[in-house]
């Protein structure tokens, strides 16, 4: 499998392509990393330095792929975080340009926008950009619950009213859906959830809450699920598999103290996940 991933990229850390890579490598994706920025740090800190790359630089790197041949042999292209809406054209002009050359692959977009916590904190052309522009044209999204409600307009809460937001969604464009941090009000104490849907079904999994703020973990948690769901077409395998994986991450994580994912330390969670989760069909 190869995956085109046009994200950011850090020296410091591992938030985009600098979460991403690594464990698609270490489940044995081929990844074509295209970095949107080059910064020495996620923004989380307040303060970094390096360049945000101009769209038409980016554009120029994919076109630079596409002149080797390789277009026909991707699978899969993957976005994440888009800072500005140039990236948001290029990412749609390259997804109709790898479809032209493989009309199997599929796009994959993680439409970053915020969290419950945060609130919304991108720049406020984002959300419409990727609601009119960039999701229409996905095959896959992985919102968070916040970022499902703002796409969709819709209130997510219960299980219910999550999955009847995932089918607003579904109408937009999109067939298959990764919802991440899911909190229903009626939940166990100290859990959260993930549902992922597709055509087949609806499945969600459970795992603890820890108590921590990991920069980097959606993105870890977009690319593997889409991978695993790429090569087997089974949503609620991929599901199981990226829940063990991502907490096992964030579970290390928690006990090194460390604020930066201890990402390489859990390769072993992505080659090998342990499977500790049930998932269980809603639908």
């Amino acid at each position: 499998m190869k995956i085109l991933s046009i994200q950011s990229a850090v020296a410091y850390g591992h938030v985009g392509n600098s979460a991403a890579v690594f464990p698609l490598q270490r489940i044995g994706v081929e990844v074509l990393p295209i970095y949107t920025v080059a910064f020495s740090n996620h923004t989380g800190y307040g303060a970094w330095r390096g360049p945000l790359i101009a769209p038409s630089d980016v554009a120029d790197v994919i076109t630079g792929i596409e002149e080797r041949g390789v277009f026909p042999q991707i699978d899969v292209v993957l976005s994440g975080y888009q800072g500005g809406e140039g990236i948001g054209d290029v990412i749609i002009d390259a997804v109709a340009r790898v479809k032209a050359a493989n009309p199997d692959a599929v796009y994959a977009c993680d439409p970053v926008m915020g969290n419950a916590r945060s609130g919304c904190f991108v720049a406020p052309a984002i959300p419409v950009l990727l609601r009119e522009r960039v999701v229409p044209v996905a095959d896959i999204i992985t919102p968070n619950q916040f970022e499902l409600g703002f796409l969709t307009g819709t209130e997510p809460g219960s299980i219910e009213s999550t999955l009847e937001s995932v089918e607003a969604a579904r109408a937009m464009g999109p067939r298959t859906v990764l919802v991440t941090s899911v909190e229903r009000p009626d939940r166990e104490e100290g859990t959260i959830e993930m549902l992922a849907v597709d055509d087949a079904g609806a499945w969600i999994v459970q795992t603890p809450l820890l108590p921590l703020k990991a920069n980097g973990s959606g993105d870890v948690t977009a690319a593997l699920f889409t991978a695993h769901y790429r090569r087997t077409g089974d949503a609620a395998d991929a599901l199981a598999r990226t829940a063990s994986s991502v907490f096992d991450l964030l579970e290390n994580t928690h006990r090194s103290g460390e604020r930066e994912l201890q990402l390489v330390e859990s390769q072993e969670a992505y080659a090998h996940p342990r499977m500790q989760f049930s998932v269980r069909a809603v639908r």
